[in-house]
C-alpha cells in the first residue's frame, strides 16, 4: 500500500453472469503476532469470506488455503521483476514452483505482478510489462492461463488528474512507456486492471473541501461532474470513474477494473484527520453494503464493483505513520476491531421455518469438470444452513419447487436435505463453477450422487 496521498479508483472485474459485486480481504503479514495460516483460513471461512489476496506465494499460506473454497490472488514481488522480465526460463520456473505446485487444490485466480510498481523507489517500472508477458507465457505453457489471470496493482498516483472524474488522465510519462502496452496485454488476455484506492488519503489531505459523509458512503447531497453531468454520492465512485476516464482517454474502454486494496484506518497520528474506529467501521461497512447491491458507478452502472478490503489484521511491524498499523478488521487475537458483515441477501421464502439470516453471495468462476453435486455441510449449524437456503431459493434463483410441501423432494422434511437440494440446483444452474458451492462454508462438493429419500439430484439444468 502506498504511503503517498494517492487518489485512485476502480470498478471491478465482473465474472460472467454474476449479479453482485465481490468482496475479498487482503491478508498482509507484516507482523510478529499473527495467528497461523490454518487459523486464518478458519477465520475467513467463519466470516463468509471466500476471496483473499496475499503479497507473496508463501508455502504455508497456500497450503493452508488448499481445498478451502477460498479464491486467492498471489503476488510476484517487485524485486523479482527484472529477473522475470529478462529470462523466460526464470519465469517458467517461478510459475512451476509457486503456482502449478499448488493449483488447483489452492484456487489461485490471479497473479499480481509487482505491487504499485510506479512508486517503487527501486525504479522497476521498465521491467513491468515484460514481466507480465513472461508470466502469462508461463501460465500458457503449463495450461493455466484459462484459469489464472495476470495483472498488476497500480496506485492512484498514476493519474495526473482525477477531478472531476470525466477529466481523469494518466501521467504523460507513463502512457507510452507502460500504460498502453499494459492495457493492451490485459485486453488481449481478457484480464483486468488492478488498482489500489484509498479515499482516506484524499479526505485527510483535503478535509476542508471534502465532506466526510461523501467519503464514508453516508447520505449526502453529492457532487455533479460538470463535464459529464453525472452525480456522485461517494468519493470512491468518483475515483473509480476517473480511472475509467483515463483509460478511455488512451483508447482502452473495454478493460475492466478491480479494486485490489481499499480501506480506512481505525487509528492514526494527530495529523491524520479522520482516522478513527467509527469512521473505519462506516467506510468498510458502507462499502460492503454498496458492493453487494450489484450496482456499478455512475459512468459504468452495469459493471458490479469487486473490491479487496485492506486488511485482515492490524500489522504491528508496518513502517510509517500510526494509520499503517491500524487498517485491520481484526486484532491478531482474531477479535474484531469493529463489525463488518460480509454477507448479503434479503429474507426469502424457503420451505422450512426458521431463522431468516443473510447468506453469502457465491462466487462464480471456472467450471468444474466431471459429474459433481453440491450438498449441505452438516457441521455448518442450523442458522448458517437456513440463511444459505434462504439465499439459494431467493436471490440465488435455485429451483426450490421440488422441496415445497407436497412436492417430490419435500421428504425427508429436514433442513439439511432441503438445503442440499437447493444448493445443488444453484450449483448446476451455474455450470458447477468453482465457488458456487460454498455458501460461506455451508456447502461442499461431492463426487457421489447424494440420496435423500427417493429424491434424485440432477447433474444439469
Amino acid at each position: 500500500m502506498a504511503l503517498l496521498p494517492s487518489f485512485l479508483i476502480i470498478s471491478l472485474f465482473s465474472v460472467a453472469h454474476a449479479h453482485y459485486g465481490l468482496v475479498g480481504v487482503n491478508y498482509g503479514r507484516v507482523a510478529n503476532n499473527l495467528p497461523s495460516p490454518k487459523q486464518v483460513v478458519n477465520l475467513l471461512k467463519s466470516q463468509g469470506i471466500n476471496r483473499t489476496k496475499i503479497f507473496d506465494t508463501d508455502k504455508n499460506v497456500l497450503t493452508a488455503l488448499a481445498n478451502s473454497g477460498i479464491n486467492v490472488i498471489v503476488c510476484l514481488p517487485n524485486e523479482l521483476l527484472s529477473s522475470v522480465a529478462s529470462d523466460q526460463s526464470f519465469s517458467d520456473n517461478w510459475v512451476l514452483t509457486n503456482i502449478k505446485e499448488y493449483f488447483p487444490a489452492t484456487n489461485i485466480e490471479a497473479v499480481a505482478v509487482g505491487n504499485e510498481v510506479f512508486v517503487d523507489p527501486s525504479n522497476t517500472t521498465p521491467y513491468l510489462v515484460s514481466a507480465m508477458r513472461n508470466i502469462h507465457s508461463s501460465l500458457v505453457k503449463y495450461k493455466l492461463d484459462q484459469s489464472i489471470k495476470v495483472s498488476s496493482p497500480i496506485a492512484l498516483s498514476a493519474l495526473a488528474n482525477s477531478y472531476p472524474p470525466s477529466s481523469g488522465s494518466f501521467k504523460p510519462d507513463l502512457i507510452e512507456q507502460v500504460i498502453k502496452p499494459m492495457l493492451d496485454l490485459l485486453r488481449k488476455t481478457s484480464s483486468y486492471l488492478m488498482v489500489n484506492v484509498y479515499p482516506f488519503f484524499a479526505y485527510a489531505a483535503n478535509a476542508d473541501k471534502i465532506s466526510l459523509d461523501y467519503a464514508l458512503f453516508r447520505d449526502n447531497a453529492g457532487n455533479v461532474d460538470p463535464g459529464s453531468g453525472l452525480r456522485y454520492n461517494s468519493l470512491l465512485d468518483a475515483q473509480i470513474d476517473a480511472v475509467y476516464s483515463a483509460m478511455s482517454a488512451v483508447g482502452f474502454n473495454g478493460v475492466q477494473l478491480m479494486v485490489t486494496e481499499t480501506g480506512w484506518p481505525s487509528a492514526g497520528d494527530v495529523n491524520e484527520v479522520g482516522a478513527s474506529q467509527s469512521n473505519a467501521a462506516a467506510y468498510n461497512g458502507g462499502l460492503v453494503k454498496r458492493v453487494l447491491t450489484g450496482k456499478g458507478t455512475p459512468l459504468r452502472p452495469r459493471d458490479p464493483l469487486n473490491v479487496y478490503l485492506f486488511a485482515l489484521f492490524n500489522e504491528n511491524q508496518k513502517p510509517g505513520p500510526t494509520s499503517e498499523r491500524n487498517y485491520g478488521l481484526f486484532y491478531p487475537n482474531e477479535a474484531k476491531v469493529y463489525d463488518v458483515p460480509f454477507v448479503a441477501g434479503k429474507k426469502r421464502k424457503s420451505p422450512l421455518k426458521g431463522n431468516r439470516g443473510h447468506a453469502p453471495v457465491p462466487v462464480p468462476a471456472v467450471a468444474d469438470e466431471g459429474e459433481k453435486w453440491c450438498v449441505s455441510n452438516g457441521e455448518a449449524g442450523m442458522e448458517k444452513l437456513q440463511a444459505a437456503l434462504d439465499y439459494a431459493c431467493g436471490e440465488g434463483g435455485a429451483d426450490c419447487s421440488p422441496i415445497q410441501p407436497g412436492a417430490t423432494c419435500f421428504n425427508p422434511e429436514s433442513l439439511e436435505a432441503h438445503a442440499s437440494y437447493a444448493f445443488n440446483s444453484y450449483y448446476q444452474k451455474n455450470a458447477r463453477r468453482v465457488g458456487t458451492c460454498f455458501f460461506g462454508g455451508a456447502a461442499h462438493v461431492v463426487t457421489q450422487p447424494p440420496r435423500y429419500g427417493k429424491c434424485d439430484f440432477p447433474t444439469k439444468y
